[in-house]
């Protein structure tokens, strides 16, 4: 297959974002795919959830201004098929300097075109911030599928909206026509409470064959892996968490094979 670019994208923080971004990169690259992981988010969680170090100068950064090609600062990770770009502290100022320069919501994808084209790597995971900020905006630019990982409460509804709406926009503007919302997780979800089967039951609704069908849970395990600087395949490969993912894995190499059909933005074929 073609290398496919997915980001993992929500405006909100504490949605399981990241943690959902790492699983599925190390279940990806478990299930033999070559993954290069892409942590453009300046709070660096990702990084550390590899157990990676925040070098200055090792991000997307410099490559974002032009100044460095993006190949330079890939790096192995202590996981077999799996390499990553950290990202570090400096990436927070990217905001400003990028939006200074030309073709700005394109910098990231001008960036990471050569190594698309390498055939490198089956699969760029990135690492959105939760924002919907510049560099968020870059990735959207340069991906050809979104992830939206969200959180089992009320609000997540409208958060979804607004993303999806943002898709929406950046490829009718033609900005990156191809893009797609390959689907919604949900996160952190825990079937005995009423709230949770409610906000699972409105998003089916709205968004009916975009839902992924494994809801991760909330554990502890899966909380306390990120501190190892292993992914929950690694730090507890038997829990339940772990076994979700590789199933939510699963999911997403079926819907991005060659053979599967395209749905819309909104969850409906045509769309």
């Amino acid at each position: 297959m073609n290398t496919r670019t997915i980001a993992f994208a929500n405006q909100k923080g504490g949605v399981g974002k990241t943690t959902t971004a790492v699983s599925i990169a190390a279940c990806l690259a478990e299930n033999g795919k070559r993954v290069l992981l892409v942590d453009l988010d300046p709070q660096a969680n990702a990084t550390s959830a590899l157990g990676l170090q925040k070098l200055e100068g090792g991000s997307v950064y410099q490559s974002l201004l032009g100044t460095a090609p993006l190949a330079a600062s890939i790096q192995p990770t202590a996981f077999e098929n799996l390499s990553m770009i950290p990202s570090e502290v400096d990436l927070a100022v990217a905001e400003v300097d990028v939006a200074r320069t030309e073709n700005y919501l394109h910098r990231f994808r001008l960036a990471l075109q050569p190594i698309h084209d390498s055939g490198q790597f089956d699969f760029i995971i990135v690492d959105c911030p939760p924002s919907l900020g510049i560099l968020t905006m870059n990735a959207l630019g340069a991906a050809d599928r979104v992830i939206v990982p969200i959180q089992c409460e009320y609000f997540a509804l409208e958060g979804l909206a607004v993303i999806t709406r943002v898709i929406q926009q950046i490829r009718d503007s033609g900005a990156n026509p191809v893009l797609e919302l390959s689907g919604i997780v949900m996160t952190m979800y825990d079937g005995r409470t009423n709230l949770a089967q409610q906000v699972l039951a409105e998003v089916k609704k709205h968004f009916g064959m975009k839902l992924y069908k494994m809801a991760i849970p909330r554990t502890v395990r899966l909380a306390e892996a990120p501190s190892f600087g292993k992914p929950i395949t690694k730090y507890d490969g038997g829990s339940y968490a772990a076994w979700a993912y590789r199933q939510l894995a699963e999911e997403i190499l079926e819907r991005e094979s060659p053979n599967s059909e395209g749905v819309g933005v909104a969850g409906k074929e045509g769309n």
